[in-house]
């Protein structure tokens, strides 16, 4: 009997949560999961086995399952042997509980003798009606129920992207960049070897989450590659699906191979694949981050009509050019727009598009024209550059050695308070409007504590580190979009 929607709610959601194998050493896993448990809020009843009892973390070990009381807790979490794993879920269904993730290695990786393990130990989930996740996996995390069931850190702020992912060190890449931009996850999930459930089956839950608006997945290969195709194809008309593929060269195929075991599919078709199903493939990790915080914090454009709006003429000059590299188009700035604009900002404004300020912008320019540009019916997306220049003026001021004297804690105050508003004022016009409105700095990453930054992570969006990572964003935003106005 395949896993229903109660299963992955108990490995998501449950009530309680045992830990099997849990250790006194600070280094080993059993009690690296116990710690991440009990450290990051969960309110559910938390319960660990150790063969040799005694207390770990404040929690009395029991030394063996049957201890546990019937029904208290319906995911066990197991740091155990391969070898005594068979008897140990079997305990653990006996006393209702209904998922496993298994960090234990030893299985699909390890040879013929640990393929034919595995094959039993999916054969018994099945007859014991149990979600059986992994083997030789990470964890799972879930925001919502403050849960980090996982060996290894970090554990993300709450959000809305749900990850799944045959490489638990890429779970921990994506719940890095989570925690570094502020866009947070829902879930998170390291398949390992996959032997019952695999990313697919847990796209297929992301898309009837309510708690998940985008799915981000990795993968290093698939057995069944037309039904996999017909899977993510249904998911994808539900939530976008942003997806990184491991193995795409012979050296990356042959590593796969040793990592989880998986057959890596042949990287044109798979590609071809992703295009037909409206997978949005991303060619980097971090570009499948981006991506995934697009969708999960931005509008999907009405079209490709992109305004690029800039504080100075050289960022606007490359970011055409980003733009030019796409299935985008750089609008041709309508006579009407040209006109407006000309009241708003001097003579020397390029008037033109990418709409460069030209340095001549007062305390309330930036907003009245980023809004007359977004309002224009033919742009369908605006790139916003040149935030942060005030708040890095502020950063020296304050820490110059003469604040906060000579008229300095004034000004300084007013040029965070400013970048502020910018940012503010760009989320509030592209909630109203509902198109996208990415707003791109450097100092995402070299000063991620200037006023410009901490002004969209206060909006929920995300501070896109380059004009080019934005736009690279932008284009799978609209792809996803096109491809949706197409299927409907």
């Amino acid at each position: 009997m395949a896993p229903t929607t109660q299963h992955y709610r108990a490995l998501f959601e449950p009530a309680g949560v045992i830990v099997a194998g849990a250790s006194t050493h600070p280094g080993k896993f059993g009690f690296v999961a116990l710690h991440n448990i009990l450290s990051c809020g969960y309110a559910g009843r938390v319960f660990a086995t150790n063969r040799d009892g005694g207390e770990i973390l404040g929690v009395e070990t029991l030394t063996g399952l049957e201890e546990v009381p019937d029904g208290a807790a319906d995911l066990v979490f197991v740091c155990t042997p391969a070898s005594t794993n068979a008897a140990l879920l079997r305990e653990a269904a006996a006393k209702g509980v209904q998922a496993a993730f298994i960090a234990s290695a030893g299985y699909g990786e390890a040879g013929e003798d640990g393929r034919r393990a595995q094959d039993d130990l999916v054969a018994l989930a099945e007859e014991l009606d149990l979600l059986v996740v992994g083997p030789n996996g990470q964890g799972v995390v879930s925001t919502p129920a403050s849960l980090c069931a996982q060996i290894v850190a970090p554990y993300p702020p709450r959000g809305r992207i749900g990850i799944v992912s045959q490489s638990g060190n890429f779970v921990s890449s994506f719940q890095n960049y989570a925690r570094q931009s502020g866009v947070g996850v829902s879930r998170a999930v390291s398949a390992g070897n996959a032997a019952q459930v695999g990313v697919a089956d847990f796209l297929e839950f992301y898309a009837e989450d309510p708690e998940t608006d985008v799915a981000l997945a990795y993968v290093e290969g698939v057995s069944d590659g037309r039904r996999f195709f017909e899977r993510l194809r249904a998911v994808s008309e539900r939530i976008p699906v942003v997806l990184v593929k491991g193995g795409a060269t012979a050296g990356g195929a042959r590593a796969a191979a040793s990592h989880t075991g998986s057959l890596a599919t042949d990287d044109r078709v798979f590609d071809g694949m992703c295009a037909q199903a409206g997978v949005v493939r991303a060619a980097t990790i971090e570009e499948a981050f981006e991506a995934a915080a697009s969708f999960a914090t931005q509008p999907l454009p009405p079209g490709p009509n992109v305004a690029v709006v800039s504080t100075a003429g050289g960022w606007g000059v490359v970011t055409a050019d980003a733009i030019a590299r796409t299935d985008l188009q750089l609008l041709a700035l309508p006579e009407d727009l040209r006109d407006e604009l000309d009241g708003l900002l001097p003579p020397r404004w390029s008037r033109n598009n990418p709409v460069d300020l030209a340095g001549g912008e007062t305390k309330d320019t930036i907003p009245a024209v980023l809004a007359t540009v977004a309002r224009h019916p033919s742009v369908d997306a605006v790139v916003l550059l040149g935030m942060g220049i005030q708040g890095n003026v502020a950063a020296m001021e304050r820490d110059g050695g003469f604040y906060p004297g000579h008229g300095l804690e004034r000004i300084v105050g007013f040029h965070e308070r400013q970048e502020q508003r910018y940012t503010a004022a760009a989320a509030e016009l592209s909630a109203e409007l509902g198109k996208p409105i990415l707003t791109a700095t450097e100092l995402a990453v070299t000063a991620p504590d200037n006023a410009a930054v901490q002004g969209v992570r206060a909006t929920g969006r995300y501070p896109y580190p380059s004009s080019n990572r934005a736009v690279t964003a932008l284009e799978h935003l609209w792809r996803y979009a096109r491809h949706r106005q197409r299927r409907s």
